[in-house]
């Protein structure tokens, strides 16, 4: 897709929303208080921006949610086929948690198609099969329910050390006449180069968390150091000067 080529823009995690609030990444923050913060960052930058909707509530939600994420000038919503309470998909133990029938997840799907009122919108498909241990073959019936039902990509999740797995999907579902541009989310499989991950069709990669990740060992060890010399000068070499904060925005 013409739309994928040279995409350049920010991805508004529920994870980070959460943990920079001093929240659980369990959808303690509600929509209306992340659509606040989108509006902020929307205010400061004109760079597309991708929207983690978790799995976007019941299905009479999702067009209110694509109404109000269009107005606020966001490029795509991504909502993943999981139901309940939200348990993040990096956990170890996944016991307990549920995924949505393919039934009502393409009632979700084509709930946000038909509400959504540009084109260059995009309904992002989020599949979980993997995290779950279903199985590739499961994923695969996903993807192509999905991209039926109006999903303009597909984003496949996976929590292993490396990119075989999902490399093992694309491999098939770029074969499908129900291809639609692939998403990857690299947070485990850090190793795969972005060369490795175009050659196996995915035209999208998110990089969901790692500067919250850096940013905490910085405050950590800035604020270790102000209570251990009990002054700041130690932690200016490490810190940005106060001009270049004055002068940011």
């Amino acid at each position: 897709s013409k739309k994928f080529e040279e995409f350049d823009g920010m991805w508004s995690s529920s994870l980070t929303d959460s943990l920079s609030r001093g929240k659980p990444d369990n959808q303690s923050v509600d929509l209306s208080a992340r659509f606040i913060g989108l509006n902020e960052i929307l205010d400061a930058t004109t760079k597309p921006l991708i929207f983690d909707a978790d799995n976007g509530g019941r299905t009479e939600h999702i067009p209110y949610t694509v109404k109000s994420l269009e107005r606020l000038g966001v490029s795509a919503i991504v909502i993943e086929d999981k139901v309940g309470l939200k348990r993040n998909s990096l956990l170890k133990d996944q016991r307990g948690t549920k995924q949505d029938s393919i039934k009502n997840f393409t009632e979700k799907i084509a709930a946000a198609k038909k509400a959504k009122k540009m084109d260059d919108f995009f309904i992002v498909a989020r599949i979980e099969s993997l995290i779950l241990k279903k199985g590739k073959k499961d994923a695969l019936k996903r993807a192509e329910a999905y991209s039926e039902a109006g999903a303009d990509a597909i984003l496949i999740h996976s929590k292993e050390k490396k990119p075989n797995e999902i490399f093992n999907f694309s491999k098939i579902f770029l074969k499908s006449k129900f291809y639609k541009p692939l998403i990857s989310v690299p947070s485990t499989y850090s190793i795969v180069k972005e060369d490795a991950l175009i050659k196996n069709g995915f035209k999208v990669v998110i990089y969901a968390n790692q500067l919250l990740r850096a940013s905490y060992p910085a405050m950590y060890n800035t604020a270790r150091k102000i209570l251990k010399y009990r002054r700041a000068k130690e932690a200016e070499k490490n810190i940005t000067p106060i001009e270049n904060i004055i002068s940011l925005i």
